[in-house]
């Protein structure tokens, strides 16, 4: 008997893949999950952890996705959401609203998220910010 899967299994153990510095911001790292090729494309799951200290930040910038979220597992990160400021501190749980105006200015030298992202291949698009941005905190070793 034959079954079959619209995705396929996939385990992917800590020491199957490694961080790397070509995902979206050079300032951060990135994991992959093994989720994208699993899914064929619907979803991506990866970790994104802090590289460098924050100078510019993302941006404004919203994101052509059908759902984003990011789970906050190691230090905190700060968010400007339209015109609010959003602190998103480990065990958090943000869903970025399809398009929805965002920039992720400031975080810990800590910060490790998972981040949840459907379709994989989702773009992110420069936009006009509602708001100036509050200055970022400097990191203990003075790098800002």
């Amino acid at each position: 008997m034959s079954t079959e899967f619209a995705t396929q299994f996939s385990h992917v153990r800590p020491q199957d893949t490694s961080y790397v510095d070509q995902g979206l911001r050079d300032f951060f790292l990135y994991r992959d999950l093994g989720i994208a090729q699993a899914t064929g494309g619907k979803v991506l799951a990866q970790l994104v952890k802090a590289n460098h200290a924050p100078e510019q930040g993302t941006g404004w910038h919203r994101h052509a996705a059908d759902f984003h979220i990011v789970i906050m597992l190691k230090g905190w990160a700060r968010f400007m959401y339209g015109d609010k400021e959003t602190l998103v501190a480990a065990g958090d749980c943000v869903h970025q609203a399809p398009g929805i105006v965002h920039y992720l200015f400031d975080y810990s030298e800590d910060m490790e998220y998972l981040e949840i992202v459907s379709p994989a291949d989702f773009k992110s698009i420069e936009v006009e910010g509602p708001c100036e941005v509050p200055a970022v905190t400097p990191w203990k070793n003075g790098a800002v």
